[in-house]
Formats: structure tokens, C-alpha cells, sequence
């Protein structure tokens, strides 16, 4: 009987490894649950927005200045065309405006060419304060709208002469433009195909004849 009751006593864990291992399979066992847990909360960092593209400058810099040919002389009412054109360039924009205002002519009873003449006239030579149009006459060029009259101020003088030569030169080589007919300055007739000299007279100032090309019915565009 006593070695029985030896036995069963060395069977119980003494009561101090008892207490250390309750702790220890309690950690692991918390350990176990909340690892995972936190691995799953766990939030992935988030790629930053990509910055916003600049924006292009505001256009700056308005100017006028000539454009290059290529658009109709004139355009009548109601034609499709474009008087002004926006240019793009190195950040500056342009308003390029080939429009002819009005100049020094009474365009009243003028055929479109001869209103298209008179004009660059005007804007070519600033010195001319006076341009004749229609006017009634023997022959038919001025009551018909197709003649000009421009008149050179100090006629006779050198820089009088010299000016009107200037004009007569400036129509012929835009005779195909103008519709030029004729022009005639101190005494010689000049065509598009050549002068000659006679008793033609005009010393106070330029004749110049046009084809005409109809008359104008409100509203056209002159462009130089």
C-alpha cells in the first residue's frame, strides 16, 4: 500500500511548472488568433495622383499685320471668305486683316474694280487728299463708273511729277488685280501692253480707266 500511494504521488506535476506552462499556452494560443487578424487589417500604402497637365498660356499680344496673297480681291455679299485669320506663333497670336477701307474716292455710282483701284489708292499713297470718280462727260469712262481722276498735289513740280509717275507705275503692274484698262499722266497713254505719247493732256492729274466688273450691290469686301 505504500508504494502504491509513492507512485500516484510522483504522477502530479509540481504546482510551480504547473503555473509556468498555463502562461505560456495562453500566449501562443492569443498569438495565433491575432497575427492573422492583423495581416489581414493591414492597408496597402496608395499610389499618389498624377499631377494635373499644365495649361496652355492665354494668347497675348494682339497685333495687326499683313497677310500673304492668295484670298479674292472682292467678295461679294454673302460669299464665303475669311477677312481675318488667327496666327499661332511662338506663343504670341496675330489677327492678320486684309480688309481695304474705305479711302478718298465718292464711291457712289463706282463699278467694283474702280471702287477696288481707288482704294489701294488711298492706302498706298497717303499724299492724294483728292480722287475724282463719276462725273458727266462726253465719253463714257467717268458717267459709267469705270475712271478715276487722281489728283497730284503740286502737279508740276518735281515731287509732283514724280508722284504721279509713281501712280501710273503701280496700277500697270497691278493691272491684272485692278482690271486696269488705261491710265494717262502728262501727255501719254499707257495700256497694260504699253504707251504712247500724243495730245492726251492730264498734267494736274492721273487718269485711270478700269474694266469695272459690275456694280457693287452693298456689302462687299475689298481686300488688298
Amino acid at each position: 500500500m505504500g508504494r502504491h500511494s509513492l507512485a500516484k504521488e510522483r504522477r502530479k506535476p509540481p504546482a510551480a511548472l504547473a503555473a509556468l506552462i498555463a502562461p505560456a499556452a495562453m500566449f501562443f494560443a492569443v498569438t495565433a488568433d491575432v497575427h492573422p487578424l492583423a495581416a489581414e487589417r493591414e492597408i496597402k500604402p496608395v499610389a499618389p495622383k498624377p499631377a494635373p497637365a499644365p495649361e496652355p498660356p492665354a494668347p497675348c499680344c494682339f497685333e495687326i499685320v499683313a497677310a500673304p496673297p492668295g484670298l479674292p480681291s472682292v467678295v461679294p455679299p454673302g460669299a464665303s471668305s475669311a477677312p481675318a485669320q488667327l496666327v499661332s506663333a511662338a506663343s504670341r497670336y496675330r489677327v492678320v486683316d486684309r480688309a481695304l477701307p474705305a479711302g478718298v474716292a465718292p464711291e457712289k455710282g463706282l463699278q467694283v474694280r474702280t471702287i477696288l483701284t481707288a482704294r489701294h489708292i488711298s492706302a498706298e499713297f497717303p499724299e492724294i487728299q483728292s480722287i475724282g470718280g463719276v462725273r458727266p462727260d462726253a465719253l463714257r469712262w467717268h458717267p459709267n463708273g469705270l475712271a478715276l481722276d487722281v489728283m497730284i498735289p503740286d502737279p508740276s513740280s518735281a515731287a509732283g511729277i514724280a508722284l504721279g509717275d509713281q501712280i501710273v507705275t503701280y496700277v500697270l503692274q497691278n493691272a491684272k488685280v485692278f482690271g486696269i484698262q488705261d491710265a494717262i499722266w502728262r501727255g501719254v497713254y499707257y495700256t497694260p501692253g504699253g504707251a504712247k505719247s500724243g495730245g492726251y493732256g492730264h498734267f494736274d492729274h492721273v487718269h485711270v480707266t478700269t474694266t469695272g466688273g459690275g456694280y457693287p450691290t452693298g456689302g462687299e469686301t475689298y481686300y488688298r
